[in-house]
């Protein structure tokens, strides 16, 4: 039986060159393993996606839904972040 199940992509130009010049280069033996290993990154990616929803998101929101009343003013956030802009501005002018 076999592991592996032959399928047929179409790539725009520059990827299909990216995935050329990845085999050229050795870094890879052949079109199907640089296929692979994005495959195996992109599963990756989504699982850290799915575990920070789970982990972080999720859990806030509950909290946020617990205690509306320790939820930041909107006008307190933009008050804070442009005073944040503003020491990074001055300190960046400053060391320039």
């Amino acid at each position: 039986m076999r592991t592996t199940q032959q399928m047929s992509i179409t790539l725009p130009p520059e990827m299909a060159q990216m995935v050329k010049t990845k085999v050229a280069s050795g870094e890879y033996a052949t079109e199907s393993e640089v296929i692979r290993d994005g495959l195996r990154a992109l599963a990756a990616r989504d699982k850290a996606l799915e575990r920070w929803l789970v982990e972080e998101v999720v859990p806030t929101l509950k909290d946020f839904d617990a205690h509306p009343e320790n939820l930041a003013d909107p006008e307190d956030v933009r008050g804070r972040l442009k005073a944040r802009v503003s020491a990074l501005t001055a300190k960046s002018s400053r060391s320039a």
